[in-house]
């Protein structure tokens, strides 16, 4: 029994090394590779997941699954058995050559986002983007087809690989009760900042200042840069391995915000993988449980730690000796600035109080794609309206600020954005029960010490990886499974009240 085991895991721990190439083969793709490398890459990166696609469902892997069950006794082998089977069952569905026409496809219609988007091109995007949405349809319904009968629709088998344990119905319960309540919240709190005067930010902010500013900020919240790095991008992302952690942000020298937001926001990620137990490194298991649980942790560090009063009043200092001509706004302004509220068009730019209305439109017509009842050209059509309906915003011949603006539709990522805004949910719920746990928490933050929530969140998420699933390790953390109150509370408490 132990020796099939021991097989089985050195199995997928040779998986695991497939992945680590392609993770910084892809980090390299969108942060480093001049442009005339992208056809070439883009084939090494497919070949690659065919691979990987090749070793998961191989008849091998098969037997050594059912060879390991056997007598199994240990729960935590039991629990890292069944993300194993997972894991191949995933696999298993999908043929190894729509696997790799799927990551070519998403290569080439990511690359050329980055241009299409800059020049608002939506027909040259499109022109890509019909390929993707069709390999995503056909996987889409390869998955129902293996499980006959436990997906409602094709789009809730691609939900379940970024949303895993949370269902297609607990989230659309949470959105329509979102749809219900934050018009009017973000009415209040729109009407309420008019009456308050609030500094304009803006001005100019040197990029290589603003560089050293958010590695301050890193440093400050915990990353170490002796496992992992800072770089630019379109658009900011995390990635990496155990021992190298790569982010990625964006500047602007006419806003230094925009860039230490998503510095926060995308250290949160590196902090979770990076706290994942090293023993479990290469299984299953020992995986981030999900997505709405990965996304909570950055949004923890962003929304609830960065954006607290506290936090913000002590980082001014590190703002006004780097950023000098940020000198006349005190702790005081600087957190009224960094925590206004106003209909926007750019999701990442979003304010939290917005933001999840911008995830609830991407859901609509994500679904609405991959099940068949949206085709690819009329994207735009449908977003204009609907940020009009949700935001009060038009987009019409805007693709820049509309449907090009995001990055995941381009690579096949569909199901992936409802995991922002539950995230979301699970941070301000996690956030209330490390703040149960530390009453003094405004007075760490106000001296800078960050540490108690990472020694927090290591206790009492990143340790549990996929041991647990997701609403059980949101139970054993916060007393409940995910419960959109806090969220709400949350709100009211910082934008109505003006607390945190």
């Amino acid at each position: 029994m132990t020796d099939h085991f021991q097989a089985l895991e050195n199995y997928f721990k040779r998986i695991a090394r497939i992945d680590h190439a392609r993770t910084f083969l892809q980090w390299d793709h969108m942060v480093m590779m001049p442009p005339g490398g992208n056809q070439s890459r883009s084939e090494a990166m497919a070949e690659l997941t065919a691979l990987r696609h090749e070793m998961l469902i191989s008849p091998e892997l098969g037997d050594l699954l059912g060879r390991a069950a056997e007598g199994l006794q240990d729960p935590i082998r039991l629990r890292s058995l069944q993300e194993m089977e997972r894991m191949y069952k995933r696999a298993i569905c999908l043929p190894a050559e729509l696997v790799k026409a799927k990551s070519l496809a998403g290569s080439i219609c990511e690359h050329g986002w980055r241009s299409q988007r800059k020049n608002n091109d939506w027909q040259g995007f499109l022109a890509n983007f019909q390929e993707v949405v069709r390999l995503a349809r056909e996987e889409a319904q390869a998955r129902c087809d293996f499980r006959p009968g436990h997906f409602p629709t094709p789009y809730d088998a691609l939900l379940d690989l970024y949303c895993t344990g949370d269902s297609s119905s607990f989230i659309a319960g949470i959105f329509a009760g979102l749809k219900r309540e934050l018009p009017e919240l973000v009415r209040q709190v729109v009407a309420r900042q008019k009456t308050e005067t609030i500094a304009d930010l803006r001005g100019h902010y040197p990029i290589e200042l603003q560089q050293q500013l958010n590695r301050e900020l890193m440093i400050c919240l915990g990353f170490d840069f002796d496992r992992g790095r800072q770089d630019v991008s379109a658009h900011p992302f995390s990635t990496g391995g155990r021992g190298d952690q790569r982010i990625t942000t964006r500047y602007r020298d006419n806003d230094f915000l925009d860039a230490l937001l998503a510095t926060a926001h995308e250290t949160g990620h590196a902090a979770y993988e990076d706290g994942l137990p090293a023993e479990w490194d290469g299984l299953p298991i020992g995986f981030a449980r999900n997505m709405c649980l990965h996304e909570s942790q950055s949004l923890l560090f962003e929304k609830q730690l960065f954006l607290s009063r506290s936090f913000i009043t002590y980082f001014r200092s590190a703002i006004h000796r780097l950023l000098p001509a940020t000198a006349e706004f005190d702790g005081a302004a600087l957190w009224a600035a960094t925590t206004r509220v106003q209909p926007s068009f750019i999701r990442v730019e979003a304010d939290e109080v917005t933001y999840p209305l911008h995830v609830i439109l991407r859901y609509e017509i994500e679904s609405g794609l991959i099940n068949g009842s949206l085709l690819a050209r009329d994207i735009p059509a449908v977003w204009d309206a609907k940020m009009i309906q949700y935001l009060n915003l038009s987009t019409e011949g805007n693709y820049t600020d509309g449907c090009l603006q995001d990055m995941h539709w381009s690579d096949g990522s569909f199901g992936y954005f409802p995991s922002y805004t539950i995230g979301a949910l699970n941070s301000a719920q996690l956030f209330a029960a490390l703040r149960r746990n530390h009453p003094d928490w405004q007075d760490l933050l106000a001296a800078g010490e960050a540490g108690f929530i990472r020694t927090w969140l290591k206790n009492n998420i990143w340790s549990k990886a996929s041991s647990m699933d997701s609403q059980e390790i949101m139970q054993a953390a916060s007393g409940e499974k995910t419960n959109p109150d806090y969220f709400l509370n949350h709100i009211r408490a910082r934008y109505l009240e003006g607390l945190n």
